[in-house]
């Protein structure tokens, strides 16, 4: 990669994880999207989304933790089985169209999301065992597959289905994506035997970008605003992905 190549993918990192961090969002998607704006192969977008992934969840996980939002009990059963799944998705990788696709397709509907407006909160009714370790397991195996984490797909389930409040979703989403991404970067690295080096590079820009973001950003940017610009970010990039 060349100097000016990974300047300009670093200046992306940097603003995509300001910017979702000031929405209380990882950035997953955002840092794919970005990676594929800038025509990177999917064998470096996926180990890198990854390793992006573990540093802000860490973060998230932390903070949340700490304001006493996580929950043990609703976290551990959507983990049980994911945490195998995510090595075996990591583990995998798709032809390049494939994988292309469905990246496309996960970042379309992460676009749509940012869309949408959240729903009153109700009193949250706890997932049954089954419920909980089938989705995760479901989950964990996406998200290793294509280096999101999870989170994605883990948080509006356990709203949509009014398993969690909002909060302790993302908390509980939080360590999900960390333990996911770990597992996930554990089985690609098995299987490629390589690592990007540039991402290491990419971490310092994120941990930057999201400490600025989470501390300053929500308190001056408009939310919807950067909603709708992140909306619009993954809805090129996703369309791009499925269309070349």
């Amino acid at each position: 990669m060349s100097p000016e190549h990974l300047a300009a993918l670093t200046a992306g990192i940097f603003v995509i994880s300001l910017l979702y961090s000031s929405v209380g969002h990882a950035g997953a998607s955002g840092y794919i999207a970005v990676m594929s704006l800038l025509s990177l192969a999917p064998a470096v977008i996926k180990p890198t989304a990854l390793t992006l992934n573990i540093l802000v969840a860490s973060i998230g996980t932390w903070q949340f933790w700490r304001a006493g939002h996580f929950s043990w009990c609703l976290f551990w059963p959507f983990a049980v089985l994911s945490v195998p799944f995510a090595f075996i998705g990591g583990y995998l990788n798709l032809p390049s169209h494939l994988f292309k696709m469905l990246l496309g397709a996960i970042l379309l509907y992460s676009a749509l999301r940012f869309l949408l407006r959240a729903a009153p909160e109700k009193e949250p009714n706890a997932p049954s065992r089954w419920q909980a370790l089938l989705s995760g397991g479901g989950i964990g195996f996406l998200s290793g597959l294509t280096g999101t984490g999870g989170g994605i797909f883990l948080t509006p389930l356990l709203l949509f289905m009014n398993w969690a409040r909002v909060k302790p979703a993302a908390a509980v989403s939080a360590l999900f994506i960390l333990v996911n991404s770990v597992a996930g970067l554990l089985g690609n690295i098995s299987s490629t035997q390589q690592f990007p080096t540039f991402a290491l590079v990419l971490v310092a820009a994120a941990a930057l970008g999201g400490s600025i973001g989470s501390y300053y950003g929500s308190r001056r940017l408009d939310p919807v605003a950067i909603k709708r610009f992140l909306a619009l970010v993954l809805l090129i990039a996703g369309t791009k992905l499925i269309l070349t």
